[in-house]
């Protein structure tokens, strides 16, 4: 994956703003805006905000968790999924050569914000996909699940899944040699980037 173009490097706020229902990323392309939808309806004309494109993941049944995109102000994609409920925060989304790497529900989006697309949706867990992070020395695409920690390849394929011993609930991080997330009972899980395993 070529990184030229990562626009939320570590420790650089200067690319990205958040608010309690959004969050912004500058991006080579403009603003990218990530808003929670919670009472949007997939293909209704009643909504109060209308998008371009519509990607619901659960086409079948109402989704649990619906974010919208909007790129220099104008609503490009609203995404819906099922699985545990998402909200917006730091770590909903990141861009990477002109891709919007977005976690919703149980999954994690990859929309091209040059041809304006969808590429790929991945479900990464079995409840609820808390996050997308980026390790720029690895080339690493890392999800941070209520469950399960993984990673995807540029294809949106799993390379691995790793689980704990209960829920992911109270800690994440990217260090130089492992992935350390911490479950719901404090104990710290040291997950090497190769192989997803626990050491």
């Amino acid at each position: 994956m070529n990184t030229s173009g990562r626009w939320r490097p570590k420790g650089d706020e200067g690319n990205l703003k958040v608010n309690m229902s959004y969050m912004v990323i500058v991006s080579e392309l403009g603003e990218v805006k990530i808003v929670n939808e919670p009472n949007y309806t997939f293909g209704s004309q009643d909504n109060v905000q209308r998008y371009a494109q519509e990607e619901n993941l659960q086409p079948f049944d109402t989704p649990t968790s619906t974010h919208g995109v909007f790129l220099n102000g104008a609503p490009v994609v609203v995404f819906g999924a099922p699985g545990g409920c998402s909200s917006v925060h730091e770590h909903s989304a990141l861009v990477l050569n002109s891709k919007l790497f977005l976690a919703v529900g149980d999954s994690v989006v990859c929309f091209s914000l040059s041809d304006l697309k969808l590429i790929w949706a991945s479900v990464v867990d079995d409840a609820t996909c808390f996050g997308i992070y980026y390790e720029p020395q690895r080339t690493a695409l890392i999800s941070h699940g209520e469950l399960n920690v993984a990673s995807l390849d540029e294809n949106g394929k799993i390379l691995w899944s790793s689980s704990g011993a209960d829920i992911f609930s109270e800690g994440f991080r990217l260090e130089e040699e492992y992935i350390v997330v911490t479950d719901f009972n404090h104990r710290n899980y040291h997950i090497n980037y190769e192989t997803g395993i626990s050491v």
